[in-house]
């Protein structure tokens, strides 16, 4: 990597590893680089410093600020802190309990990636003057000649290839990224952190959400709605009786926001205002016959076995959640087998338009090996159809496009069949 003539680069320093060799390896190249530390939360939001499910070790907390301030003052970098917190809470917080209300399953770190990482450090990018932003994601960037277009491509490593979720990235935004560790390994990254001397070379990733640092979605979202005790109510047969529980769209939350129909609705137990998500209902088979009954369907996901409570002569699993009715879907293995799945909110990369059936290999899942199908989009909706049956998406999850190893584009998961 070569710099001539000084271009100025944001490097998104969360206090990680992988970030800290990103700093290092555009010193090296002569860029004029600045580190940056984005604060997104306060910690008592979750109780706790966590860390996002794809990236580094930690983020928000004290300790990170502090270890990504010494890394790039070791390197002779000037560092800032941005607050970004209400940005942070509405673009990603507000999103991951409306997702969740509304019997979805969101992915938070690509709402964090997209609306923060990117839209937000790159508005900032452009006020102060500097040129690109740079982060620590695993995964390549190119310009193809040929289309006239940028390319995101995945990582060399393809253990720790990130590029699934940044697939929302615009032709402007990679004009104006920089990924210092796309062709290298984690194990090389950890290598040049030793050799360095940096004080995270050894820092543990997490597989947390990092502001449910305790993986507990519904008690997070019960104490950030300020509706913890109600809901936990509501959640027993015995408290639900006789109370009316499907009221319209009382404002319950502590963030003082309507929960409306597309976020599940609201219900009062006693005198509190519960998210219908909470309360119980029936679980059905795919035929409507009543099968049981289930504690709220913010507790469940799409493919769960454990946990479901029904005694079955098969295992049964979670086919899906009908926010509408507050009824749980479930049925054996076989039924959660699709071909067809459907997405919006497309972003297209490589190429400006998908009007015309293409073949590609696609994930709807992060640690998913990509299939292939054809993808096609039709009046704005992204549709692929694989040539053997994959499992059944959670809705909100993101479906994600390759052809080789460039990303095509990709959206947000409504359905499958």
């Amino acid at each position: 990597m070569e710099s001539k003539k000084r271009e100025r680069v944001l490097v998104a320093m969360s206090g990680g590893v992988d970030s800290s060799v990103a700093a290092l390896l555009l010193r090296d190249a002569g860029f004029d680089a600045c580190g940056v530390t984005m604060k997104l939360f306060d910690n008592e939001v979750a109780g706790a410093g966590g860390a996002c499910v794809v990236g580094e070790s930690t983020c928000c907390s004290q300790s990170d600020v502090e270890d990504a301030r010494q890394v790039a003052f070791g390197l002779g970098l000037e560092h800032f802190t941005f607050n970004f917190t209400g940005t942070f809470g509405r673009e990603v917080i507000d999103r991951f309990c409306d997702a969740y209300l509304g019997g979805r399953t969101p992915n938070p770190c690509i709402d964090c990636n997209r609306y923060l990482k990117f839209a937000a450090l790159q508005q900032r990018r452009a006020q102060l003057g500097y040129d690109y932003v740079a982060t620590g994601h695993y995964a390549r960037r190119a310009y193809n000649e040929a289309t006239g277009r940028y390319e995101l491509r995945r990582g060399l490593d393809a253990a720790k290839d990130q590029s699934y979720v940044l697939y929302h990235l615009t032709q402007d935004d990679l004009a104006h990224m920089l990924f210092p560790l796309g062709e290298l390994t984690k194990p090389q990254v950890r290598e040049l952190a030793k050799r360095h001397a940096f004080g995270n070379a050894h820092k543990a990733e997490s597989q947390d959400i990092c502001f449910v640092p305790d993986g507990d979605y519904a008690s997070f979202i019960a104490r950030y709605l300020g509706v913890g005790g109600a809901a936990a109510d509501a959640q027993s047969d015995s408290g639900r009786e006789g109370a009316e529980l499907r009221g319209g769209a009382d404002v319950c939350c502590g963030r003082g926001a309507d929960v409306d129909a597309a976020a599940g609705g609201a219900a009062r137990a006693g005198d509190s205002c519960v998210p219908e998500a909470f309360l119980p209902g029936d679980i059905v088979d795919a035929s409507g016959k009543v099968l049981g009954r289930h504690r709220g369907l913010i507790h469940y996901t799409i493919g769960q076995r454990k946990g479901i409570g029904v005694a079955a002569p098969e295992p049964l699993y979670v086919i899906a959640k009908d926010a509408a009715v507050n009824a749980l879907v479930v049925g054996p293995r076989g039924e959660l087998g699709v071909h067809e799945v459907f997405a919006r909110d497309v972003n297209l990369i490589s190429v400006a338009t998908l009007d015309e059936p293409m073949r590609v290999t696609a994930k709807t899942h992060y640690r998913q090996k990509a299939q292939p199908g054809q993808a096609v989009v039709e009046d704005g909706v992204l549709k692929v159809r694989f040539d053997e049956p994959v499992a059944r998406p959670a809705a909100g999850q993101s479906l994600v496009l390759y052809d080789g190893d460039v990303v095509v584009g990709g959206g947000t998961i409504e359905g499958a069949r």
